[in-house]
């Protein structure tokens, strides 16, 4: 067990006695107790921003490592939260929040559902939010409700406010076709013209600004960059630490500028170099992008080189591995060995067309072709760390199944779930509550949470707070996995993860010790599995899983996978019990294939047990079977931490 039942019951004891108690303050004292809670010093000095190439795995894990005997903490957000500043958001018809009502919300407060007129409240605050209302035409319906005289005085205002007039959706329609060919337009021209454009990034900046609270809350500045070429998914989410004089200093680059991922890191190369601010660019649904997210050329079919290689790398260190539209880490066609690969898949892209399970879409194969590349040039581009988040265009980040608000305003209420309001794209119930980051930060503030992406410090939750640990070295010994002061010692001995690893002299194994306790709030684990890929000599590519901890008495059987760990859902009433299953688990584990002549990754994946999913209860509360829907109706919830690479 992590720290045993007694350490359980001391952090019980001081989570009840706390006049402010987190429902994950139980989970978060026991691997805090585990690793004595504190703050460390910033990492990545100034102009260490590009992640180096394997080759320099010292110094990306030298700035992992807190000088201070003290360590990190945990951190909860959503990195692409949307609102009524987001086009597409403002077009389902008023219902969704503005960006005051979308912060306060995140911060535990209530608010007032624009659509309901009802009180609402998070189940738990966040710890950081970064607002990414869609760069294209930022905050223009609203202005066109208001009637700016900025906007109004142009062609190109008039324009819209004369479709905007016959609805918000017939205003929409006619940006997404402009984002395909924006040429020879009065509102492309006039609406995409900086004095225009500061006016609304101001507002956003102003918004953050207001809510920015270091130590309590952190709000930062970003965006979405929206490139969706022939209607496939090739965003990014972008954001800064930079402050509120600095953010006023440049406007978010959007798809009018350009749709080609390298012109979008070059401005940011530009702006970095103007105002000395840094930037993350997040890809998000690489499941809805036909391939081409993770695909190995470069525009107009050009093969991967060290330069772009790097280059991709200081930008994207993290990638979005789950939310509301799906979970991006596999497909059951590419994964066929993993029981667990069908989890949230999404079969129909944005166009509405089917999805393909093409690897350039899947995180893990993406992670598989980065060995392929570092071997071919030098430099792995696709060297990336973990997260999830919500993508929610309601304005309010709500990511458990049993308070889920609907992607949009319109998909809010049982009956419009189950009549697919938004269609098959986004339908009530295709979609599922997620995701969350989790960050391993020194501090709770805009440089701390910006640090600690840098260097992959972070993982992915499909929603639950779950929490979890992992460190990987040569010299940790069986048992470290429950050491009261596991991070420090992971730390001194070992990389987190995000981090890399080089060859022992004397090529032994490395090993790998991990901790996860479960979110008091939601259920209990069934099991920790490692997640292995590997090239061999021959440059073939390969993945493997391992059960390393469960919960029970059960065994893996003789074809290496181990016993189901139950099912305790009832779909008649939609209820579950915490009978079977485990509150914390702990490993140490070491690759028993290990070649130390082959380059490998390593993620941590952590499964709960099965619960109901949100559509269950809705089906019911309006007299249908859920058994005789298309949808699965239990899901099991899990983590996905950043992995760490070995490279030979």
């Amino acid at each position: 067990m992590l720290v045993g039942l007694k350490t359980l019951q001391i952090a019980a004891v001081a989570a009840a006695a706390a006049p402010k108690t987190p429902r994950n303050a139980v989970a978060t004292a026991v691997v805090c107790l585990l690793a004595a809670c504190g703050q460390g010093r910033d990492a990545f000095e100034d102009g260490n921003d590009q992640a180096p190439a394997t080759g320099l795995a010292d110094e990306v894990n030298a700035a992992a490592m807190p000088e201070q005997a003290e360590d990190r903490v945990i951190l909860w957000g959503d990195t692409h939260l949307h609102t009524l500043n987001s086009t597409d958001a403002y077009e389902s018809g008023m219902a969704n929040a503005d960006i005051d009502t979308a912060f306060r919300y995140a911060k535990g407060f209530p608010v007032v559902h624009p659509r309901t007129g009802l009180r609402i409240r998070i189940d738990e605050p966040l710890d950081f939010l970064v607002v990414a209302d869609h760069a294209e035409m930022l905050g223009m319906f609203p202005r066109l409700r208001d009637r700016d005289p900025d906007v109004l005085a142009t062609a190109g205002g008039q324009e819209l406010l004369a479709l905007f007039e016959e609805g918000a959706d017939t205003a929409f329609g006619a940006l997404v076709r402009l984002a395909v060919d924006p040429t020879d337009s009065a509102i492309a021209d006039d609406l995409n013209a900086p004095s225009i454009r500061q006016t609304s990034w101001d507002a956003q900046v102003d918004a953050a600004e207001r809510h920015n609270d270091p130590g309590n809350f952190t709000a930062l500045n970003g965006w979405e960059w929206s490139s969706t070429p022939g209607g496939l998914n090739l965003h990014r989410v972008v954001f800064t630490p930079a402050d509120a004089d600095t953010a006023r200093q440049f406007l978010p680059f959007s798809n009018f500028d350009s749709i080609d991922p390298e012109d979008l890191w070059a401005y940011l190369r530009d702006v970095r170099e103007r105002t000395g601010t840094d930037f993350v660019a997040i890809p998000h649904n690489s499941n809805l992008s036909n391939g081409l997210m993770f695909q190995t050329v470069r525009e107009g079919g050009l093969p991967f080189e060290s330069d772009y290689a790097r280059e991709r790398m200081a930008w994207e260190p993290v990638v979005e591995i789950t939310q509301y539209k799906g979970t991006s880490e596999t497909h059951p066609a590419l994964s066929p060995t993993d029981e667990f690969a069908d989890f949230e898949i999404r079969n129909i892209l944005l166009t509405g067309a089917p999805a393909m399970p093409e690897p350039g879409s899947y995180v893990r194969s993406a992670l598989l072709q980065g060995l392929s590349q570092e071997a071919d040039i030098g430099v792995n581009p696709f060297q990336f760390g973990l997260i999830g988040a919500s993508d929610s265009h309601t304005g309010f980040a709500s990511v458990t199944e049993t308070d889920f608000l609907g992607k949009s305003g319109e998909d809010l209420l049982p009956e419009e779930r189950a009549a697919g309001n938004l269609g098959d794209v986004f339908g009530g119930w295709q979609v599922s509550a997620s995701g969350l980051a989790a960050v391993w930060a020194d501090r709770n503030d805009r440089q701390a949470v910006f640090d600690a992406f840098k260097r992959r410090e972070v993982y992915a939750t499909t929603g639950p707070r779950i929490a979890l640990r992992l460190f990987a070295g040569y010299d940790f010994a069986p048992g470290d996995e429950d050491a009261r002061d596991l991070g420090m010692e992971g730390y001194r001995r070992g990389v987190p993860m995000g981090g890399l690893l080089l060859p022992a002299e004397d090529g032994a194994a490395p090993a790998f010790v991990i901790a996860a306790a479960r979110d008091p709030a939601s259920a209990l684990l069934d099991r920790i599995q490692v997640v292995k890929g590997w090239r061999d000599a021959a440059g073939a590519l390969h993945e493997r899983i391992f059960d390393v901890a469960w919960s029970g008495q059960r065994e893996v059987g003789a074809d290496g996978n181990l016993e189901p760990v139950g099912d305790t859902v009832d779909s008649a009433t939609s209820r579950y019990t915490n009978t079977i299953g485990a509150a914390e688990l702990a490993a140490h584990w070491r690759d028993p294939e290990f070649d130390p002549a082959e380059a490998a990754f390593y993620y941590v994946r952590v499964l709960e047990i099965p619960t109901p999913r949100h559509h269950v209860s809705e089906a019911l509360a309006l007299g249908l079977d859920p058994a005789a829907l298309d949808f699965a109706t239990t899901i099991q919830e899990r983590a996905f931490s950043s992995p760490v690479w070995y490279s030979p």
